[in-house]
């Protein structure tokens, strides 16, 4: 039985290098960071004081009565699926639309964090009584597919994935899975993330996981600091925001007339089963990942001149995944030009596969891919065609990999298919 063809029709995002789908493809491009430094009070006392703060704040997109019963998780989600919902020209017709083949799949990684913590705060100073009575529907981790689910009508499955950082593209997979099963014709897919508090700061500083680099002396550029695959790469940047994507059966996005930017070919799930914050060394759950996706496109490594790495400018982390993916693409990896956008955008957590994957996609509907910035000395471990500048891509039908690794040992891998 052949497969349903799955499309995307609509994108959307707001993050740190820009408040919607131009500025942010803009920045990409011309290699334009948008990690600054924390000008906030309570971050002098912190050890990390840089993070990619979004572009643009949600609150001036969205009503303001409706922002203020919404985490700044939710605020991310919301804007951003505005945008894609107009940019897929479903918005258009929505009066027309069955809701009960709209489907969600809307993914983050912690969820409402500064809700939570901003009101045991409330607890802890006013006592109970002050608490809000929104704290729950807002800092559910649910609470952005929900409001999504709300803004279009969506009746069918209305999923949140958790899986940390793999947590947007894991939706991106699930979304693909409704459409296929029959189960929807539309599914909005994604992942947010609003986690820059002092707490987590702390946390992830703690653990090694963030840069030292990110202390923010005075003086030094935090434009700099994230830099995969560099060899003074020392840990991760945290930055904040969401991506959206439209995905929609190819029969129904035809009969509607919609421009489609990418097919969604296919996607793998694995576990490592290794560590609850280290990747395997040797990548093997990511190769695992890479090839499921391969095989549920029904394309061969050949077919693949593109690849949004995970790559979060972690020592260890970079390398496992210059590992996965010769492991998995072999020679024919010499022939793909690989990128990782975080060394501008900084670590969106669950919203960074999903900000991803709209990357991978428009190098596949521009035929250019985004250059990876700050890379001045290639860690001679890894042997892969890094693009530090924009580089074109071959035409003809191409294919393309994001790849997103999490906590816990989660690897999920999505294909997408030039148009």
């Amino acid at each position: 039985m052949s497969k349903t063809r799955v499309v995307v029709t609509g994108l959307g995002t707001s993050n740190p290098v820009g408040g919607d789908v131009p500025s942010t493809w803009d920045g990409l491009i011309n290699g334009r960071s948008g990690v600054r430094r924390l000008d906030e009070e309570w971050a002098e006392s912190l050890p990390v004081k840089i993070a990619g703060r979004a572009a643009v704040e949600p609150t001036e997109v969205l009503e303001r009565v409706k922002a203020r019963r919404m985490d700044r998780t939710t605020q991310f989600a919301m804007v951003s699926a505005m945008q894609a919902w107009a940019d897929s020209g479903l918005a258009e017709v929505q009066d027309d639309l069955d809701g009960e083949r709209i489907g969600v799949a809307m993914a983050s990684g912690i969820g409402g964090v500064i809700t939570l913590l901003d009101n045991y705060d409330t607890l802890k100073e006013k006592g109970p009584r002050r608490v809000s009575p929104l704290a729950v529907p807002m800092l559910m981790p649910n609470a952005p597919a929900a409001n999504l689910s709300l803004y279009v009508g969506a009746r069918a499955a209305v999923n949140t994935p958790v899986s940390a950082c793999a947590s947007g593209n894991e939706a991106i997979s699930l979304a693909l899975d409704q459409i296929r099963l029959g189960r929807a014709d539309i599914v909005l897919a994604g992942g947010t993330e609003a986690a820059i508090h002092p707490l987590n700061i702390a946390a992830f500083a703690n653990m090694m996981a963030l840069s030292k680099t990110a202390s923010g002396e005075e003086g030094g550029d935090p434009t700099t600091v994230s830099r995969p695959w560099d060899t003074a790469r020392d840990g991760f940047v945290l930055g904040e925001g969401a991506g959206v994507l439209v995905l929609e059966s190819e029969e129904h996005a035809l009969a509607r007339g919609a421009r489609i930017y990418a097919d969604v070919l296919g996607a793998g799930i694995t576990a490592d089963a290794h560590d609850i914050a280290q990747p395997d060394p040797a990548g093997r759950g990511g190769s695992r990942a890479i090839k499921r996706a391969l095989l549920e496109s029904d394309i061969g490594p050949e077919s693949i001149f593109h690849v949004n790495a995970h790559a979060t400018s972690t020592p260890q982390g970079d390398i496992a995944e210059g590992l996965m993916l010769h492991a998995t693409l072999g020679a024919h990896v010499d022939q793909v030009v690989v990128t990782s956008t975080k060394s501008m955008t900084g670590h969106l957590l669950g919203g960074a596969g999903a900000l991803e994957a709209i990357a991978t996609v428009l190098a596949l509907h521009h035929r250019l891919a985004p250059p990876t910035i700050n890379l001045d000395n290639l860690d001679p471990q890894v042997e892969l065609d890094i693009a530090t500048s924009a580089r074109e891509l071959p035409s003809g039908d191409i294919a393309a990999l994001n790849n997103s690794f999490g906590f816990g040992g989660a690897n999920v891998a999505v294909a997408f298919g030039s148009r």
